[in-house]
């Protein structure tokens, strides 16, 4: 069975669940054979096969399924999910892509697909076994590429382009490495062990995008005024998980956020143009007009 396959049944069982609740094996069965129908991929299991899902949506997704006293089952800890939501979405996006020839008649795709997705499982097999990777990878700013050998710990998507987050063993440093500039990738038979003192999460509860400082660098309090109208769009789509609204009304929509500043929130700031303004702190101010004067007199 391709490994397509594999990912695509761990998320239609976890997508039935949060749907009706819960719900038996013969009810999550009918559900794959109708998921089979639509994906024209082959879902359905025996049960055995089942509970050795349940083991790999656990290890994969960190969600825990369970059976109740009436032999139906339910996820156990959906309230703790919220990153684990978003690489499920972004799967659930991924595999509609995949889909797309069939349904190019009701949905318009955006032309630009994001690269070095074939990867992805590979990657995602890497980081569950704890597995040492080698490939190429290429800098936008260099002009040939470096071969890299790095401990893989997890995959983190923004703006359409998926990135490994792993420790570089050529200076012991923990990177993000974009899978579109990777190239020659192959999984080695080298276990490593994941560092105890490293969470993902914790490494970017603070930041914008992919840009994590190392430096010791502490998150600042930011405040951010928006117009009316870009206001409703920060408000349907927060800014960050931080954000917090100080001011809300008929004319301004003030919130405030606790984040590193880095250069891609800086690139975000800079295209809302005029629908926004930096209140606080000092040191982003200047640097939003500094970079405004800047393109302003390219014209």
């Amino acid at each position: 069975m391709a490994k397509h396959e594999f990912f695509l049944r761990y998320f239609s069982i976890i997508k039935k669940l949060r749907g009706s609740g819960e719900a038996s094996f013969e009810e999550i069965s009918n559900y794959l054979d109708s998921e089979s129908d639509f994906t024209g991929y082959k879902l359905s299991i025996a049960k055995r096969t089942f509970q050795r899902d349940l083991n790999e949506i656990r290890t994969i997704f960190n969600v825990d399924i369970k059976n109740n006293s009436f032999h139906k089952y339910y996820i156990a800890n959906d309230g703790e999910q919220d990153i684990n939501n978003r690489m499920l979405e972004a799967f659930d996006t991924f595999n509609a892509l995949n889909l797309s020839d069939r349904l190019s008649k009701y949905i318009h795709f955006e032309k630009r697909k994001p690269h070095g997705t074939e990867n992805l499982y590979g990657l995602l097999h890497a980081i569950k076994n704890r597995l040492q990777i080698h490939f190429s990878y290429q800098k936008f700013w260099d002009e040939k590429s470096e071969k890299r050998t790095v401990e893989p710990y997890a995959i983190k998507e923004f703006r359409s382009r998926w990135y490994v987050i792993a420790k570089d063993l050529k200076d012991e440093k923990i990177k993000s490495f974009a899978l579109d500039r990777l190239a020659n990738f192959s999984i080695t038979k080298k276990i490593f062990k994941y560092p105890k003192d490293y969470n993902v999460e914790e490494s970017y509860k603070y930041c914008f995008g992919i840009i994590s400082p190392d430096n010791g660098k502490e998150p600042e309090e930011i405040i951010l005024s928006f117009t009316l109208f870009q206001g409703k769009y920060i408000k349907s789509l927060p800014l960050h998980e931080t954000q917090q609204i100080i001011l809300d009304t008929q004319n301004e929509l003030k919130i405030k956020l606790k984040m590193y500043i880095t250069l891609d929130f800086i690139i975000e700031l800079l295209s809302l143009g005029e629908n926004v303004k930096v209140l606080k702190p000092k040191s982003l101010i200047k640097e939003i007009k500094l970079r405004q004067e800047k393109a302003f007199k390219q014209y």
